[in-house]
């Protein structure tokens, strides 16, 4: 095996390199990085930005995207706040349906009616939106206080330098991890991103895959949203908006081809880490959101180019016209 192919293979084997790199210069720069509450500060909001690139991940395996995973998160986190007064765990389950719901009704189209993913979440992005708006209005109004819970796993300590939420992003990782590797579901993702043609042709119900695929997107995104509201203790119309690209370039960082058939959440994981830190640098630097937004797409047309190049995938190669 060439190096080249074991790059794009296991690039984990770079990013951890890539990441204690990273966290020498950004420490140099924020000494405070070498203390417990430092390290607590980095992955309290690497988290949230992880669980939204875990549904870029599942997306990106078959070939497709998300883009409505930020107005998914920003509706969740109302609907949790909102219902509030109707107890934590019915207030909890409101806010995880809307990602079913709304996980649902694009996997049907992108599975069953074979819309273009991009497009159909885009779509169902500005749906969202004016579904808050106008939501604000009526049955959106009310509580807007975080719930206690929320608060308490979003921003609270577990053990010295980890946060609670960690709880949950390593439940997350798991399953991820876990359930690409070894469940059939895992495998028919894969095999769906590689060449959808041949796996219609074997018999395989793609649609069911994709159904399956955008329902767990759909389920994370609310998870990332509540879990940023618990951060921030607020919810807002665009509070999450600023995570949809770095979600993107999270999952590009960690070796997730856009052309679908190759990565994992391993990779994600770090690709989370290395943005949150250099977010973190480029604060310290006084630059521009405008300027790191800029960064972030290059990251993604960059390392998109050179995992292309290094695997040899083609858009031919995964069924993608």
């Amino acid at each position: 095996m060439s190096w080249r192919t074991r790059v794009a293979a296991q690039p984990t084997i770079v990013l951890a390199g890539v990441v204690m790199v990273l966290y020498a210069v950004t420490a140099w720069r924020d000494d405070s990085l070498l203390t417990a509450r430092g390290i607590r500060s980095v992955l309290l909001l690497a988290c949230p930005l992880a669980i939204f690139a875990a549904s870029q991940t599942v997306c990106m395996l078959t070939g497709g995207i998300d883009l409505s995973i930020a107005m998914t998160a920003n509706l969740a986190a109302y609907v949790a706040a909102n219902q509030s007064d109707r107890g934590p765990w019915v207030a909890l389950a409101l806010a995880l349906a809307v990602g079913v719901v709304v996980g649902a009704v694009n996997g049907i189209a992108i599975g069953v009616f074979r819309v273009n993913p991009l497009i159909m979440t885009l779509g169902m992005a500005s749906v969202l939106l004016g579904v808050i708006t106008v939501g604000l209005r009526g049955w959106l109004s009310g509580s807007t206080n975080v719930l206690a819970i929320v608060r308490e796993v979003g921003s609270q300590p577990l053990l010295g330098p980890l946060p609670k939420n960690i709880i949950v992003w390593a439940a997350v990782a798991l399953l991820l991890i876990l359930g690409l590797r070894s469940s059939g579901l895992g495998r028919m993702i894969y095999a769906v991103g590689d060449n959808p043609m041949a796996c219609r042709l074997a018999g395989v119900r793609v649609w069911q895959v994709l159904l399956a695929v955008y329902l767990l997107a759909g389920m994370l995104a609310a998870i990332g949203g509540l879990l940023f509201s618990g951060t921030t203790s607020s919810v807002g119309v665009d509070q999450t908006n600023n995570y949809l690209l770095p979600a993107v370039a999270a999952t590009v960082i960690g070796g997730t081809s856009i052309l679908g058939g190759t990565g994992g959440y391993s990779g994600t994981i770090f690709g989370a880490i290395i943005l949150t830190l250099l977010n973190r640098l480029l604060l310290r630097l006084d630059t521009s959101d405008a300027f790191r937004q800029m960064l972030y797409g290059a990251i993604v047309l960059v390392l998109a180019w050179s995992y292309v190049r290094l695997s040899g995938q083609r858009a031919s190669d995964s069924g993608v016209s």
